[in-house]
Order: structure tokens, then C-alpha cells, then sequence
């Protein structure tokens, strides 16, 4: 089936295998095998892998950023992108398997990597004595440009995999995401450092 993954087919053929199961004599059973099989391993591999990721990230981000709150802020942006990326996925029919995690995984670390800058470049104004709610504003304004040209790359590069039955999933998971999430995190990410810290107009640099 063209534009399909093999590993798609197998799993259907694999559902309607369940009355032929049923029927099996004692001591037969029929099982998915090869790529399919190697997949799932990949996938309960990443799936184990997933806390000691979640803790070098935060970990990281403490040491970037030098605060709890605001490395709390970055690391809760990161989900953000699997808003898009399942809305991307689910309009082009692609599959979320292994390959789709790993774009997902990827998308994750872009996202925090666009916080970063968003937040670092509101305490570099904060510590130069502009006061917050400025500092807040116009960090979004004058980052705005830069972190749309990254993204916009970052999504047109996937382009020539879209098309790809193995690594389609992956590109469409990456654009999707991507898309979606840093619009949420220029509109979202100042709003939320301002809830955080209580940030209010007109009030004097701290």
C-alpha cells in the first residue's frame, strides 16, 4: 500500500488475526515479528528513557536560567507542541508511531529552546533597568522576528519528508508541532511569566 508504513498493515492485519488466535490448538500462537516487533522494542525503549530525559532537561534549564520559577516556566512550555502536532497528524491521516515519537522528542527541545531566548531576553532588560511589565512586552516584540524565522526554517526543512512513508510521520509531527506551539509560546510565555511573578503595568524595575 503506497503512503503506508509497513508497520501500519501489519498491526491491521494483526486485529483481524484474533479469530484465527482463538481457534489455535494448544501450544500455537501467531505473533508480530521483525520491523514491527523491533518497533515496539524502540518505542518501550524511549517510553523507559522518558523520566532520566524529563530530569537532564530541568536540570539543564537550572543551570541556564538560575531559578526555579522560570526554569519551571521553559520546561511547561515543551508540551505545548503536542497540541499541533497530533492536529497535524491527525488532518494528513499519518500514522503516531516510533518514528513520530522521535519527531515529538525533537519538537520538545525546539520549543524550550524558544523559551530560553523569550525568557533570557526579558531579565537581560529587567537587569539593564527597564522595568518589568516593558521588559515583558517588548522582549516578545523585539524576539518575535528571530524565533519565527527559526521555526519557519525549521518547518520548510521537513518539507522533502513529508512525502516519505518512514520518516513522513516524523516531519509532519516536527511541522504541526512547531507551527502551533510557537505561536502559543509568543502569546502564552509572556503571560505566564507575568502570572508568575506577579508582573503589573507601570511598575518600577526590581
Amino acid at each position: 500500500m503506497e503512503g503506508i508504513q509497513g508497520a501500519t498493515v501489519a498491526l491491521r492485519l494483526d486485529q483481524q488475526l484474533e479469530k484465527l488466535r482463538a481457534d489455535l490448538d494448544p501450544g500455537y500462537h501467531i505473533e508480530l515479528a521483525g520491523t514491527v516487533a523491533e518497533s515496539k522494542k524502540g518505542s518501550d525503549s524511549i517510553a523507559a528513557n522518558v523520566p532520566l530525559m524529563l530530569f537532564i532537561i530541568f536540570t539543564l534549564l537550572m543551570l541556564q536560567l538560575r531559578s526555579f520559577p522560570r526554569a519551571l516556566l521553559v520546561f511547561l512550555t515543551g508540551p505545548l507542541g503536542i497540541v499541533g502536532a497530533s492536529m497535524m497528524m491527525l488532518i494528513l491521516g499519518r500514522p503516531m508511531g516510533f518514528v513520530a515519537m522521535l519527531g515529538v522528542i525533537a519538537l520538545n527541545g525546539m520549543i524550550i529552546r524558544n523559551s530560553v531566548i523569550l525568557i533570557d531576553q526579558i531579565e537581560q532588560d529587567i537587569a539593564l533597568g527597564v522595568d518589568r511589565w516593558t521588559a515583558v512586552v517588548e522582549a516578545a516584540v523585539r524576539r518575535f522576528r528571530p524565533i519565527i524565522l527559526t521555526a519557519a526554517a525549521a518547518v520548510l526543512a521537513m518539507i522533502p519528508l513529508l512525502e516519505s512513508p518512514f520518516w513522513g510521520p516524523m516531519a509532519c509531527a516536527i511541522m504541526g508541532g512547531l507551527i502551533v506551539a510557537t505561536a502559543l509560546t509568543l502569546l502564552s510565555l509572556p503571560a505566564m511569566y507575568a502570572i508568575f511573578f506577579k508582573v503589573k503595568r507601570n511598575e518600577a524595575a526590581i
